[in-house]
């Protein structure tokens, strides 16, 4: 294949990368939704896009093949929705895009469809559980490794784990080894928020201002390097190979 990127192809790559064998979908599914006074609004985009890249290369070199989708840029982000640039999508939206993008990806040749997701709003979980159930019953192939369970979140560190990971160290080290720009002033100068959002749900907090987040912003930010991100991209893009590869067996 000429990319790993769908969006790059022309429709006769498109049509001979499909005629040569299968192919798996990798779907990057983010959200619009503030992330703190330092991270740009597209942050979980830019993670799942670049996780998924990473994740294709992996199974190139197993000796699969893998092209990954435009991303999902609009997902149920009402936790987010008082702060501005904030754009979420109701579920019943959110649920009937996955499912519609799995089929339509499927109709255009792809073997099964891999979510990567980087926005982890439990209602914006449910809404793509639902989409890749419906998609199943509809004859799609597809699997959702959802990173905020076991075995997954145990191998994205220790941030990630306490629950306090929105626009922190975790996502903050990721945008910087995407090679995105952050605004670096403003993320040393904030203060750590050790506030469980995950902890907060669970509770019945509604938005991250109930939550304990009145910047939209949980962790340790100040704290994030390059060098993190590269090893979380690497747990990351293992996470999605390893499921396209068990979907394409």
């Amino acid at each position: 294949m000429t990319s790993i990127e769908l969006a790059d192809c022309t429709f006769e790559e498109a049509r001979a990368a499909f005629a040569a064998g299968p192919v798996v979908g990798l779907l990057p599914t983010g959200a619009t939704e503030a992330h703190g006074p330092h991270l740009p609004l597209a942050t979980d985009v830019i993670i799942a896009q670049q996780a998924a890249r990473r994740a294709a290369v992996r199974i190139d070199a197993a000796g699969a093949r893998a092209l990954v989708l435009p991303p999902l840029a609009y997902a149920v982000t009402e936790y987010a929705g008082g702060f501005s640039g904030t754009i979420s999508l109701p579920l019943d939206t959110a649920r009937s895009l996955v499912r519609d993008v799995i089929v339509g990806a499927t109709r255009t040749g792809f073997a099964g469809v891999v979510l990567c997701n980087a926005h982890l709003e439990p209602d914006n979980l449910r809404a793509l559980n639902e989409g890749l159930e419906l998609a199943r019953a509809a004859g799609c192939r597809a699997a959702f490794p959802d990173v905020t369970r076991k075995p997954h979140a145990l191998r994205l560190g220790d941030e990630f784990k306490s629950g306090a990971c929105h626009a922190g160290r975790y996502e903050t080290s990721l945008v910087l080894a995407a090679g995105e720009a952050i605004r670096a002033e403003r993320a040393a100068s904030l203060p750590a928020n050790p506030s469980s959002l995950s902890r907060a749900i669970r509770d019945g907090k509604k938005t991250f201002t109930e939550a304990g987040g009145p910047e939209a912003y949980f962790g340790w930010p100040a704290d994030a390097t390059r060098e993190e991100g590269e090893l979380l991209y690497a747990e990351l893009a293992d996470i999605f190979a390893t499921a396209a590869l068990d979907l394409l067996r």
